[in-house]
């Protein structure tokens, strides 16, 4: 590799480093400015190609995300400046615009919650919603989303194609809406919020385990929510869950990074104020009296491990009937086998793999690498070697993070010492 395309290189590598911590609050300082959501978050990935052409040849400014929302600024003053006409937003940005220096990066803090929200208009479906905010808020690109969406990338391409022009199309200002037009947009602010911490929790593309700037993120929205709307049990019921799953974080990678699994981790490096925050959370969800939601319940799971002093002793029993009555609130695949992990270690991996056989047979998450993995397992404890081989290659075939493949690798390498030799 030459010098320049080694330097190119390092430059699109820190670039893609500062988009995830402060694509946010740049695409919300545009939005915030030209009133267009779709038109900010185009104006931002011009202001990234010419970063790449400019920081390689000058190096990278003191303050990126500052000089990203300046020449994004300046990008759409000049389109406006193209127009025949100069419409009054013009006027009014013109005057308070120095075009001479580069302007600070708005504050994060309401302005990605209300990103967010316009994201989350309910001209847009759920999914589209979902997809919209992720891409902006969260800066996951569209290959990520496809991930988490398990879907096809082209069909993710359509979705957030298809969600900007409706929002372009009704003229969707760049407003956090009133109180009582928050409802229809909770669920989508809710979701968001959960996949954005979720690909922080357990990265789907490159070499690292964890993005914690991404779950923190999460983390950080979840507590602002719970302050915006203190009423809301699924909104704390969300806080409570990522409060405690991010408790693990510390004892999730060893020393050198490499993944550590639950079995493994040592718990006496849980974040212990977090788990203490996360019940709170939990309580109040039950102090507001109107039950558990999808993510209450997936957070008492979470209390489980984390009250517990080990896997052994962990009370799997309860783990499943917390997960038997997820089922019936949130179906889906995963959490169907995410409760067939649960009966393994509560009645034993033959009573599981029925389980995660038919979830197969019905061909969902016939592309995921979970599947096979948790398949692997089981016909590995059940000392079906050579069958859990086979379930490891397949997953390690399938999953799109170095570090989650070495996990697999692992285990391919631990069942090939026990399996018949490929005949």
């Amino acid at each position: 590799m030459t010098r320049s395309a080694a330097e190119h290189d390092e430059v699109a590598r820190r670039l893609a480093t500062l988009w995830r911590i402060e694509g946010a609050r740049v695409v919300a300082s545009l939005a915030a400015i030209t009133r267009d959501v779709p038109l900010a978050e185009d104006l931002a990935q011009e202001a990234c190609l010419e970063a790449l052409r400019t920081w390689a040849r000058d190096g990278v400014p003191d303050s990126p995300g500052a000089w990203l929302t300046a020449v994004a600024k300046r990008r759409a003053i000049d389109a406006w400046r193209r127009r025949d006409a100069l419409d009054s937003r013009y006027e009014a940005l013109a005057s308070t615009l120095s075009e001479s220096g580069f302007d600070e990066v708005e504050p994060i803090g309401d302005e990605v919650l209300r990103l967010l929200f316009v994201a989350c208009h309910p001209v847009l479906s759920l999914e589209a919603q979902c997809a919209l905010a992720l891409k902006f808020v969260g800066g996951l690109s569209t290959e990520q989303l496809a991930r988490l969406f398990l879907v096809p990338v082209a069909t993710m391409q359509q979705r957030i194609v298809r969600a900007k022009r409706s929002l372009s199309a009704a003229a969707v200002p760049f407003e956090v809406p009133d109180p009582h037009e928050w409802g229809p947009r909770l669920a989508g602010v809710l979701r968001v919020i959960y996949l954005i911490f979720t690909e922080g929790y357990a990265s789907t593309i490159g070499d690292s385990w964890l993005q914690r700037e991404l779950a923190g993120e999460a983390v950080r929205l979840g507590r602002r929510l719970a302050v915006m709307v203190p009423r809301e049990p699924e909104v704390h019921g969300l806080l409570a869950l990522l409060e405690l799953q991010s408790s693990r974080f510390a004892a999730r990678t060893g020393a050198g990074g490499e993944p550590v699994l639950l079995d493994e981790q040592d718990r006496r490096r849980w974040d212990h104020a977090a788990i203490a925050r996360g019940r709170a959370a939990l309580r109040r969800v039950d102090a507001l009296g109107r039950g558990r939601g999808s993510y209450a319940l997936q957070a008492a799971i979470a209390e489980q491990h984390a009250i517990a002093t080990s896997v052994t002793t962990t009370d799997w029993a309860s783990i499943v009937v917390l997960y038997e009555v997820l089922g019936r609130v949130s179906p889906s695949p995963i959490v169907e086998l995410n409760r067939a992990v649960a009966v393994s270690m509560a009645e034993g991996p033959a009573t599981a793999l029925r389980i995660v056989d038919t979830i197969a047979e019905s061909g969902a998450l016939a592309s995921s690498h979970l599947l096979p993995s948790v398949r692997g397992e089981l016909l590995a404890r059940l000392g079906r070697g050579a069958e859990a081989r086979r379930e490891f290659e397949l997953a390690a075939s399938r999953v799109t993070n170095d570090a989650q493949r070495s996990v697999l690798e692992r285990k391919l390498h631990a069942v090939q010492k026990t399996a018949a030799p490929r005949g």
